[in-house]
């Protein structure tokens, strides 16, 4: 693999804590890559591999902070809530208040295990303040994981739950690394390929990035935006979001939150946020639509309708319900609609309905359509449709400023979220995008303050697009917080950027490889869908 990543024509660069060493312009990296990366101490050594893949794009290797030493490891225990706690009845988790974890602290001494209560502190973003997270409880500070794993196993046996974690994922400044980051510049002057979304065969099932590059023919690609995991959330590969794919509209937007826009040409590259207005109207009368090919009643990261539980504002990996629902189904959703109660139109290619089915699910006509209803939208429904007449689904995008967005073929829009650059700056917005929780500051401390795998997107002052991947959960390649994700963007050039789904799906792929390490112990995560670059054709 390496030979054919980095063989004849790479360019290695070696930059020192003062600053690059100089480089021919015409085999340089773009010049928004050319700074150290914000990460650990000043000077820690970075080295930077740059290929070209086809003309327009090229790829650049970071490693910063190769020399680090271990940083050693540590159990993470979980905290019970206490008479303290906001509820008393809470399950165990990573934080919790200083009188909960001063009680687990001493009971683990009692049973002579080697505990300690820790205050973490998170940095404040675009809008939100920071400060005190809450405490968390570690037990010894071990060598090697394998050590760290045993201490778990007798913590377990005393009736203990935690887990096995390597200090340098804290997300702490002083840490020396090492990072290893992967960035693919698009330079839309030089480029003649295409740069499009793929969901795979359907959207309902998940696909390996690998592979979604393989099937389309692509160069390169890496995962996009977030998508339903468990069933018991919706249909697993669905799109937890705004998914616009050549110009087709097939998953609507969590209220509000940012989307990556991305065309063919790799030209106008940015990042937006969307909502949406939909309705479908029949028999001289509309209804508005909640949904459009999703499993009706399961709102994956929440930012629906107003009668959404529990909330109609995004909530990052969490899945609102509601019991009345009016879902729009296209083919490309799948074999078969979701089965269950309620009611299904059934609309032909020419828009008339062939069939009110119920209980609703099943397969639809060649080119043809649906609208679920459940719950109180039932009645609804039917009352609209009759077999034999029309039935049409409108919907419309809107921007930031109200104004409809009407996505032409060759544009693809991907979700995501946090934002984090905006216009040169950081600018994370975790709360408006549903990642602070309220009452649940273990999950902003697993998910945003600490250090993971993360995929990026934006695009720089010269209007190129730039993808990115950081590896992460290894000793090898610490991972990024979510601020760091936003200094790391920013030192990249880039003016405006979007973190895109992360963790074990963060995925690049180059030339029919995978280059990065994804952190599932099973390898490759298969996804929702990817952003490839596709060679030139003409």
């Amino acid at each position: 693999m390496k030979s054919r990543l980095f063989g004849l024509g790479t360019v290695l660069v070696v930059l020192a804590a003062v600053g690059a060493t100089s480089v021919p312009a015409s085999s340089a990296p773009s010049p928004g890559l050319a700074g150290t990366l914000p990460l650990g101490p000043a000077g820690l050594p970075e080295t930077r591999t740059t290929q070209q893949l086809q003309p327009g794009v090229t790829l650049t290797r970071i490693v910063r902070g190769a020399d680090a030493p271990a940083l050693g490891w540590t159990v993470e225990v979980s905290i019970p809530a206490g008479a303290g706690s906001p509820d008393p009845d809470a399950p165990p988790s990573a934080l919790n208040d200083r009188a909960s974890a001063d009680k687990l602290v001493a009971d683990l001494r009692a049973a002579e295990f080697d505990a300690r209560a820790e205050q973490v502190t998170t940095a404040r973003t675009a809008d939100f303040a920071g400060g005190t997270l809450g405490w968390r409880v570690r037990v010894g500070r071990f060598d090697s994981q394998s050590a760290a794993t045993a201490e778990r196993a007798t913590l377990r046996t005393a009736g203990y739950t935690g887990a096995a974690v390597y200090r340098g994922w804290d997300g702490e400044p002083g840490s020396r690394g090492p990072w290893k980051i992967d960035v693919l510049t698009i330079d839309p002057h030089r480029f003649h390929g295409a740069l499009k979304a793929s969901y795979g065969p359907d959207l309902e099932n998940r696909e390996k990035t690998s592979e979604l590059v393989a099937a389309a023919g692509a160069n390169a690609g890496i995962n996009a935006g977030f998508f339903v995991l468990d069933p018991k959330a919706g249909a697993p590969g669905d799109p937890a979001g705004v998914g616009v794919y050549d110009g087709r509209l097939l998953s609507e937007p969590v209220s509000g939150r940012p989307a990556l826009v991305v065309h063919d040409s790799g030209s106008r590259t940015g990042v937006t946020r969307l909502t949406w207005q939909a309705k479908v109207t029949g028999r001289a009368a509309s209804l508005p639509l909640d949904g459009i090919n999703r499993v009706p009643g399961l709102i994956r990261n929440c930012g629906g309708t107003a009668d959404d539980k529990p909330t109609a504002l995004p909530l990052h990996d969490v899945t609102c319900t509601d019991d009345d629902e009016l879902v729009a189904f296209t083919p490309e959703f799948g074999k078969r609609t979701p089965s269950g109660g309620g009611v299904e139109a059934v609309i032909d290619r020419h828009g008339l309905v062939v069939e009110a089915r119920s209980p609703r699910g099943g397969p639809l006509p060649k080119g043809g359509s649906s609208v679920q209803a459940t719950g109180r939208d039932v009645a609804r429904l039917s009352a609209l449709v009759k077999v034999g007449q029309p039935l049409r689904v409108q919907s419309a995008l809107k921007d930031e400023q109200g104004g409809t967005v009407s996505p032409s073929a060759g544009t693809s829009v991907l979700n995501g979220g946090p934002e984090l650059v905006r216009d040169g700056r950081e600018h994370v917005t975790v709360a408006a995008d549903g990642m602070v929780q309220p009452g649940n500051p273990s999950f902003y401390y697993g998910w945003v303050h600490k250090r993971n795998p993360r995929t990026l997107a934006g695009t720089d002052a010269a209007g190129r697009t730039v993808l990115v991947t950081a590896d992460g959960r290894s000793t090898g390649a610490l991972g990024l917080s979510i601020p760091e994700s936003a200094a790391v963007a920013e030192a990249l050039g880039l003016r405006d950027a979007i973190n895109l789904d992360g963790g074990g799906s963060t995925t690049m792929v180059v030339d029919g490889q995978v280059i990065n390490v994804p952190s599932d112990a099973t390898g490759e995560r298969p996804v929702g869908d990817a952003l490839l670059i596709l060679p030139d054709r003409s």
